[in-house]
C-alpha cells in the first residue's frame, strides 16, 4: 500500500526589488494561512513535521517556502554576473516575505519563523503590521551578534560538513538523534556561501535594539526560545520581549531548531499559542477543531499575548 505525505509543492513567481524569483513552496491544511520561515542556510523542509500534523492542518493552511538561493528556489537568472557576494539584507527579506504572501493572495496570514526567520518578525511588526494577523518568533531577539564562520570557507575544508557541524551544538542534547542528524543534513546541503550571506542579516543587519520599543503592540507577537540555544539565549529573547508591547515570551527545554530537532516537544510548546491565534480569528472562532496537546486549560486563556511563561518538558 502506497503512503503519501499530505504536503503539496508548487512554484510561484515573486517579484521583489526589480527582480523576479521562481520560488518553491509547500503547503497543506485548511484554515488560517500560516507562512513558515526557515533558518539561515537551509529551506522549508524544517517544517515537514508540522505540515504533516493533522491537528495543525485542521485549523491552519501551513505554507513553507524556500527563500531565493535556498533549497529548490534557484538564484535569479543573472546571478552568475553578480560582482558582489550574496548577502541577505533586512529590506530585501522583509519585502520578499510580503511579496510572497501577496503573490499567493493570502489575507492577513500568520508568520512563524525561527532564527533569522524569527528575527525578521521584528522588522515585519515595525514596517508591515497591517499585513499579518500574528507573528510567532522562534529563537529570536533584537540583536544576535558573534557568528563568525569565515575560517570555514577554506579550500581544505568541506564547507557543507563544516557549516552543518558548526550548528550541531545549538541543538538540545535531549532532542532525538534521528531528528538532530536530519537537521544537520539540511545544513550540509546549502549552496556555497549562502549560510555566510544569511548570517550577514542575522548578525549584522538585523540590529533592532533601538527600534523594537516602537512596535505598537496591536499585532500579537509570541516569542519562543529553547534553553539550550546559545546563538539566541533565553536572556536575549526575554530582554527583547520586555521591550515589545503586549508580547508573550515562552522559554522551554529545547534548542535552536525546535521544529525539526524535536517536533514532538515543539508541538507541546506551540499548541497553546496556536489555540490563542485560532480564538482570536473572527472567521474561525468557535468553529475550530480542537488542537490536541498538553494544557487544555490554555484554550480558555486570553487570546492576546499575556507575558512570560517557562515550560519545563
Amino acid at each position: 500500500m502506497n503512503q503519501h505525505d499530505p504536503i503539496v509543492g508548487r512554484y510561484v513567481y515573486v517579484t521583489c526589488q526589480g527582480k523576479t524569483y521562481r520560488t518553491y513552496y509547500e503547503e497543506t491544511g485548511d484554515g488560517i494561512p500560516m507562512v513558515c520561515l526557515h533558518t539561515a542556510g537551509t529551506d522549508g523542509r524544517q517544517y515537514r513535521h508540522q505540515m504533516c500534523d493533522p491537528d495543525i492542518a485542521a485549523n491552519f493552511r501551513v505554507i513553507a517556502f524556500d527563500m531565493p538561493w535556498h533549497g529548490k528556489s534557484i538564484p535569479p537568472s543573472d546571478w552568475y554576473l553578480m560582482e558582489d557576494e550574496y548577502k541577505l539584507t533586512t529590506s530585501f527579506y522583509g519585502e520578499f516575505i510580503v511579496a510572497f504572501c501577496r503573490a499567493l493572495d493570502l489575507r492577513k496570514p500568520v508568520i512563524m519563523g525561527q532564527s533569522m526567520g524569527g528575527n525578521i518578525c521584528l522588522h515585519l511588526a515595525l514596517k508591515y503590521e497591517s499585513e499579518f494577523s500574528a507573528l510567532i518568533a522562534l529563537e529570536a531577539c533584537d540583536y544576535s551578534p558573534g557568528w563568525w564562520i569565515y575560517p570555514l570557507h577554506h579550500p581544505h575544508i568541506h564547507g557543507g560538513e563544516a557549516v552543518a557541524t558548526s550548528v550541531f551544538g545549538l541543538m538540545s542534547p535531549e532532542s532525538p538523534d534521528e531528528y538532530r542528524w536530519e537537521t544537520w543534513w539540511y545544513y550540509a546541503q546549502g549552496g556555497p556561501g549562502i549560510f555566510k550571506g544569511d548570517l550577514y542579516f542575522y548578525s549584522v543587519d538585523s540590529d533592532f535594539r533601538d527600534q523594537v520599543h516602537k512596535i505598537s503592540g496591536r499585532l500579537p507577537i509570541y516569542f519562543l526560545t529553547g534553553e539550550y540555544d546559545f546563538a539566541c539565549t533565553p536572556e536575549m529573547t526575554e530582554r527583547t520581549a520586555e521591550k515589545v508591547k503586549g508580547s508573550e515570551c515562552v522559554i522551554f527545554s529545547g534548542g535552536h531548531f525546535p521544529t525539526s530537532e524535536d517536533p514532538v516537544k515543539f508541538k507541546e510548546v506551540i499548541t497553546p499559542v496556536l489555540r490563542k491565534i485560532v480564538q482570536n480569528d473572527p472567521d474561525r472562532r468557535g468553529g475550530n477543531r480542537a488542537l490536541s496537546g498538553p494544557s487544555a486549560a490554555a484554550a480558555s486563556s486570553p487570546a492576546r499575548p499575556t507575558g512570560r511563561r517557562v515550560i519545563d518538558l
